[in-house]
């Protein structure tokens, strides 16, 4: 009955500590870990949500920049972190992409992170080059099927999305094309315009202005649904693959163990911050749609897109790094 007792007062001790540190939070400048190079699409958005929750909390928030193996640097630092709400890890879905790329990481994905909430979700788009003559999915999965193996597309390196995304459709479709390697998907678009590669998924929001100078050829939006800045180009699931979807996105974690309290403040002042006017304005103009899902949908989320990149590293044959 003792031990009972003292593990009883133990227990009531340590929620008491939870509770008032989430009262008192915060009382100091929070750190906003992000995992690429400054300048990058990550890094705006967390310098654009970022200042809009610290000036909600009423206090610094501090982007930092960790880039380095994938992301995964930045990641750790976070895991490693004290678990009292002031280190956040903003990632992208390499967060899902890295358990099933790597043979070891230093850190457990499930494990190891508090999920907060996800951000938005962006459009990847699947496009050609004019000089390839190729209009619609269904002609490029025609001309594939003519000519296996003889057909080129831009890929900006092993395992990230815009490489992932595209050999779910070479599996999905079974059609061969041949990926050539390039640094960003910067090149890759000059390579398009040039005639270099037929094909290619890229971001959407760099994309539009090609699309729209007719440098390069929209085919098909690779997530669920349509998007609104290019609202004429179906989906890759309505062009000829049913069932097919993949998208990029972008959330928030916190070390695991971080109390609940400060989790749900967190995600409460970020959804508040993606409702904005001016936040709204600049996620539109950057082809991002605003989610601020719940903890618990995040953490829901993010299993499904492990599972499902799982199975793309599988059916791509992709050896572990």
């Amino acid at each position: 009955m003792r031990r009972l007792g003292l593990a009883l007062a133990v227990g009531l001790t340590a929620l008491i500590g939870s509770a008032a540190q989430a009262q008192n939070y915060p009382n100091h400048a929070i750190r906003l870990i992000v995992p690429f190079g400054p300048g990058g699409a990550v890094d705006v958005l967390a310098r654009l949500v970022g200042s809009k929750v610290a000036d909600a909390l009423g206090q610094p928030m501090v982007v930092e920049n960790r880039p380095g193996a994938s992301g995964t640097l930045g990641a750790d630092a976070v895991a490693k972190a004290a678990p009292d709400g002031y280190t956040i890890l903003q990632n992208t879905n390499g967060a899902a992409i890295a358990p099933a790329l790597y043979k070891s990481l230093p850190y457990d994905t499930l494990k190891d992170f508090a999920p907060v909430t996800q951000l938005v979700t962006s459009n990847l788009i699947l496009v050609a080059s004019p000089k390839s003559g190729i209009k619609t999915v269904k002609d490029l999965i025609a001309r594939a099927n003519a000519n296996p193996g003889k057909l080129n597309y831009g890929s900006s390196g092993v395992g990230n999305p815009l490489h992932l995304t595209m050999e779910m459709l070479k599996h999905e479709t079974g059609i061969d094309l041949v990926a050539v390697p390039f640094r960003g998907d910067g090149p890759i678009r000059t390579a398009l315009m040039a005639g270099e590669v037929e094909v290619a998924v890229v971001p959407l929001a760099t994309a539009v202005p090609l699309i729209k100078d007719g440098r390069i050829r929209a085919l098909a939006i690779t997530g669920a649904k349509r998007s609104d800045t290019v609202p004429d180009v179906p989906t890759i699931a309505e062009a000829a693959v049913p069932g097919f979807a993949s998208s990029g996105w972008q959330g928030w974690f916190m070390p695991a163990k971080t109390p609940a309290a400060i989790v749900d403040r967190i995600r409460q002042e970020v959804v508040k911050a993606l409702a904005l006017p001016d936040v709204r304005a600049r996620l539109d103009a950057m082809a991002y749609e605003p989610v601020g899902s719940t903890p618990a949908a995040f953490d829901a989320f993010v299993k499904s897109e492990i599972k499902k990149f799982t199975k793309v590293i599988a059916d791509a044959k992709i050896p572990r790094q």
